[in-house]
């Protein structure tokens, strides 16, 4: 993938992308200029396995969106190693395979504080923080405890790089609500998001949604 290979310190930044907004954007980017890395991967969730039974948009959907919301940023690019394996998709499965990809990077998985909060539920999280550090970024109304995470996790709080500056929340949850209800998407999802959204009808009704089948894992994330 050009302008990736042979990078030293790479973000990633993983998500169902159902579908990509600005917050997803300030993520990497924000992690991007304080953490000095070289390129950012987003990397779209095949099957992601804590929405199994969930009504899921196309993944070919979800990646031309994608595609439109980095488009402008050389910094940012699109793996697709997590939709093209099979599964289960967890994360701690899917770094050594982009460990393997990029062997020169240091890697840094970015996620928002609530994630931070929630890590003891993903599969096998103390395996995952030997394996790349964490980009966090607080997010509004969201508080650690620290000796109930540090217990679960061993080792998180040194595993940490605090993102800083404007505190951002929102979800693809409620922008798919805001666009089935026919409220403006403006400022939330990039132009080009919003105008293919609107081009192939997504969310209205629940068209273009798929239901993503039980794998044989449960494991959360």
């Amino acid at each position: 993938m050009g302008g990736v290979d042979g990078v030293k310190r790479l973000g990633l930044c993983g998500g169902t992308f159902d579908p990509p907004h600005l917050g997803h954007l300030w993520l990497a980017e924000a992690a991007r200029e304080q953490l000095q890395l070289d390129a950012v991967l987003f990397l779209p969730a095949g099957a992601p396995p804590h929405k199994q039974d969930c009504r899921v948009t196309a993944v070919t959907h979800r990646l031309t969106m994608l595609q439109q919301a980095i488009a402008d940023n050389p910094a940012f690019h699109l793996d697709l190693t997590d939709v093209e394996r099979p599964q289960p998709h967890t994360t701690v499965t899917l770094l050594p395979l982009l460990q393997q990809k990029y062997p020169q990077a240091q890697l840094w998985w970015l996620i928002g504080s609530d994630s931070l909060r929630d890590l003891p539920t993903w599969h096998n999280p103390q395996q995952l923080i030997q394996q790349c550090r964490l980009g966090v970024l607080p997010r509004p109304g969201v508080t650690i405890d620290w000796e109930s995470l540090s217990t679960a996790v061993p080792g998180i709080e040194t595993a940490v790089d605090w993102l800083h500056g404007p505190q951002v929340y929102l979800s693809s949850t409620d922008i798919r609500r805001c666009a089935q209800a026919g409220h403006s998407l403006r400022y939330l999802v990039p132009t080009a998001v919003a105008d293919y959204m609107q081009a192939h009808d997504l969310y209205q009704n629940g068209n273009q949604l798929s239901v993503i089948g039980r794998s044989h894992a449960t494991d959360h994330r």
